[in-house]
């Protein structure tokens, strides 16, 4: 494993992941989410919960970069992409089951669902073209 390029992949999908949350989940879904106000803490206990939220962004981050460097050996940013496509899958999966135990509207599961196919493959492509492996060099 190369731990230059895996720190790097790592910060950026972290970076990433978290803007990306923040624009989709927080911002452009802020108002479905307001549909059922009784689901979420109020704006004064979220902020008290913050860093959970920086630390679980990290944990996604982390382990989708360490699958790809452990998992994807051809590499490259199509690799990392379809990476994330599969992991927003089982991702999604639970996304299902809390619809099935809470009282979401569908709204929200599908954007929870369109939101995490676009991080996971974006996050992933990001991986994949910084973590791909090095060109190997041929000798004439």
């Amino acid at each position: 494993m190369n731990w230059k390029k895996f720190f790097f992949a790592f910060i950026a999908a972290w970076i990433f992941v978290f803007v990306f949350g923040f624009v989709w989940f927080g911002n452009l879904m802020h108002n479905i989410h307001n549909e059922v106000p009784t689901l979420w803490r109020t704006e004064a206990d979220f902020g008290s919960h913050f860093p959970w939220l920086v630390f679980g962004h990290a944990v996604m981050a982390f382990f989708l970069t360490f699958l790809y460097a452990r998992f994807v050996p051809a590499g490259g940013a199509g690799a990392g992409a379809m990476l994330g496509i599969l992991v927003a899958l089982v991702h999604i999966g639970n996304d299902f089951i809390t619809f099935a135990v809470q009282p979401l509207t569908t709204k929200i599961l599908c954007g929870w669902v369109v939101g995490g196919l676009l991080e996971f493959a974006i996050a992933g492509a990001i991986i994949g073209a910084i973590y791909k492996p090095a060109q190997a060099q041929t000798i004439p």
